[in-house]
């Protein structure tokens, strides 16, 4: 008997899109419509969380929410935020197939987990609309989780527990103790952290580093530490128990654990 019964992946950044890039470039253009300058770090500081919340996020941002004022004549509302929303989520729609490759060793892993017998769940701060784009993609690369929880499933979604809650009845898995939660982002971290579950960031292949592979091996190993640590630091923060770069280092590290 292994000490974890499941492993409950995000997406983005995580097992796919590795740097976190598909969101990234439609944020930008949705705000662009309503005749708002928003940069790609202004993007990807809410990263993780739903994409509604997210949006809410960057309309609070100073900046953004001074040009909104200027523009339209009062500071963002909530209605606002349904406006941006309703442009934002067929954008992403469109693209975010296009994002869907497997972060290197992602398939290894999944072959890993099975012959395990763990289950494999899965939530995101995507919407279940454009999570239909991206499955089928990541099917045909060999990945098919047992469940999705997308963000707008349940009532409340991440940094809150639900999804993990739903996790938790849908593989039929439980303590919390021995459900692994993996992610590259605060909200997803702290999504785990609010369930109880022992909790793994991922640094080089999610949103705080937003690098391909490519851009990656391109660096210095001491510029990817600096980058490593940087991603580490805010993980840690959001509460991750451990750290890795990518998914790829996950069995080595559920292989250290189970032998504690």
């Amino acid at each position: 008997m292994t000490r974890f019964k499941a492993v409950v992946f995000d997406w983005a950044g995580t097992m796919i899109d590795f740097g976190s890039f598909a969101p990234m470039g439609v944020f930008v253009k949705a705000f662009a419509q309503f005749g708002i300058t928003a940069s790609i770090a202004q993007a990807r500081a809410p990263m993780g969380a739903p994409k509604w919340d997210h949006i809410r996020a960057m309309m609070d941002d100073p900046d953004i929410s001074t040009q909104w004022t200027a523009k339209h004549g009062a500071v963002p509302t909530d209605d606002d935020v349904d406006q941006v929303y309703k442009i934002f989520v067929p954008m992403n729609e469109e693209v975010v197939a296009d994002f869907a490759t497997l972060v290197p060793g992602a398939r290894d892993l999944v072959t890993w987990l099975r012959a395990r017998d763990m289950k494999i769940g899965s939530t995101t701060g995507y919407t279940r609309s454009i999570m239909e784009r991206v499955l089928p993609v990541a099917a045909a690369q060999g990945y098919e989780p047992d469940n999705l929880i997308c963000a707008d499933d349940l009532s409340e979604g991440r940094p809150g527990p639900l999804g993990m809650y739903q996790c938790f009845v849908d593989l039929g898995v439980y303590p919390p103790t021995a459900v692994l939660k993996i992610d590259d982002t605060a909200p997803g971290i702290k999504e785990g952290v609010a369930a109880g579950c022992p909790t793994v960031g991922v640094a080089l292949s999610g949103n705080t580093v937003g690098k391909t592979p490519e851009e990656l091996a391109a660096l210095s190993p001491h510029e990817i530490e600096g980058l490593r640590q940087k991603a580490t630091a805010e993980l840690k923060a959001a509460g991750a128990d451990y750290v890795i770069d990518t998914v790829a280092d996950l069995p080595k590290l559920i292989e250290e654990l189970e032998a504690q």
